[in-house]
């Protein structure tokens, strides 16, 4: 596990292994999360003592720059045979804890601690509402979607190296990995999350978390890419994942992954965007970026559309401006009659952005049809370009009392 500042050496990484194996591949992705670390945590299976594998790996931490603490997990009670044997690695005093237990967590931070104090960590903020989006903060951008589409490639590709490992075999990613990224000047905090599946194919405890991370990077997120298998296209969890998004208010850009294997590809994007106009109505004109991964492509466009994105979620116009939109719109189409009498529609006004969120004025706010607010937003993202963006419309009565109902 890397997190910034903090390296973990996994146990499969602890020899030498083909580098075209998942073993290899995992010695290569650790390494250079080393190189980018600035502290090594190096965890022995303390119950087990020393092996030739925890050896070969000490020597490789003793020889690298980077300060190391080793840390003797399963230390349950009382210390087990063989600790002081860890001495003999040459890596300093072994800080015992028992990960399962929550044991010895407090002297593993107070050794952290100075490392802690010298590197700027990220913060997880709850999201403001209203937050200046020129504040100069990172836009906080998550990655989603099923096992295997592709998403640890696309996040390699757009920070420029191998930071996630990547390979064929399915659920390599099993956590929420945080990126301190900067995409041609803008701070951008990228999110790499595990693939998830279909909640009931979902049974170890493990994936069990993996869900709940994704879930919660979706709400900490500002704008969330889709990543969907061009060669499986949509799926039920496909579409499960693009109405989380939107429940949750954020801004959605789909990246269709792994494109260069897709042989008819106008036919493929006329019936795609088919298939979302009637599966996700509630959000229509969903960007939709074309992208190969594994060969760098349409990135630029694929950021470019989350930028635009980003602007959309954050838009705030005003109640003038709104109300000069609604009223022909009344005009031409006004809300259906209830009980024999008219339902009248007094003025709209934003009350927030991210999402874009907005107070209606009505006589009769429980009479008025999903239907007709359905039919106001789809005019309203015609009108303000706000295609794809989550809208929220809300109902309020009217309290002039010198208006007859």
């Amino acid at each position: 596990m890397y997190v910034k500042s903090f390296c973990y050496w996994p146990p499969e990484c602890r020899k030498e292994a083909d580098k075209e194996s998942l073993a290899g591949r995992m010695t290569a992705t650790t390494k250079s999360a080393l190189e980018q670390s600035d502290v090594a945590l190096f965890v022995i299976d303390a119950r087990i003592g020393l092996t030739s594998a925890d050896r070969e790996v000490a020597g490789i931490l003793r020889k690298s720059s980077k300060p190391v603490i080793l840390v003797a997990n399963k230390c349950d009670n009382n210390l087990p045979d063989g600790f002081d044997e860890l001495y003999a690695l040459g890596l300093g005093e072994p800080v015992a804890i028992s990960a399962e237990h929550n044991l010895g967590m407090r002297d593993l931070y107070e050794v952290l601690k100075p490392f802690i104090d010298s590197v700027d960590l990220p913060v997880e903020e709850p999201l403001e509402d209203d937050e200046d989006p020129d504040a100069n903060k990172p836009l906080h951008l998550a990655i989603i979607g099923r096992p295997n589409a592709g998403k640890s490639t696309l996040v390699n590709a757009l920070v420029g190296y191998d930071r996630m490992l990547t390979g064929p075999e399915a659920g390599l990613t099993r956590d929420a990995v945080h990126i301190q990224w900067d995409y041609e000047g803008r701070a951008i905090r990228l999110v790499d999350t595990a693939g998830l599946r279909r909640n009931t194919k979902v049974f170890e405890k493990i994936e069990e978390m993996s869900v709940v991370e994704t879930e919660r990077a979706v709400r900490l997120a500002h704008i969330v890419v889709l990543v969907v298998d061009a060669t499986e296209m949509f799926e039920h969890q496909d579409l499960h994942l693009a109405q989380m998004v939107e429940r949750e208010g954020r801004g959605l850009v789909i990246a269709i992954n792994k494109w260069d294997l897709v042989p008819n590809k106008e036919e493929v994007t006329q019936a795609l965007r088919a298939f979302l106009d009637k599966n996700i109505a509630q959000l229509p004109d969903i960007p939709i970026v074309m992208t190969t991964a594994t060969k760098g492509q349409k990135l630029d466009k694929l950021m470019a559309a989350v930028f635009e994105m980003y602007v959309k979620w954050n838009k705030r116009i005003s109640t003038s401006e709104l109300n000069r939109w609604l009223q022909p719109l009344l005009d031409h189409h006004p809300p259906p009659l209830t009980a024999g009498r008219p339902i009248r529609i007094r003025y709209m006004t934003q009350i927030k952005t991210r999402p874009p969120t907005f107070n209606i004025w009505v006589n009769k706010p429980t009479n008025l049809p999903e239907t007709y607010l359905r039919y106001l937003a789809n005019d309203f993202r015609r009108t303000f370009d706000m295609g794809g963006v989550p809208l929220r419309l809300y109902t309020k009565k009217s309290d002039n009392p010198y208006v007859d109902d």
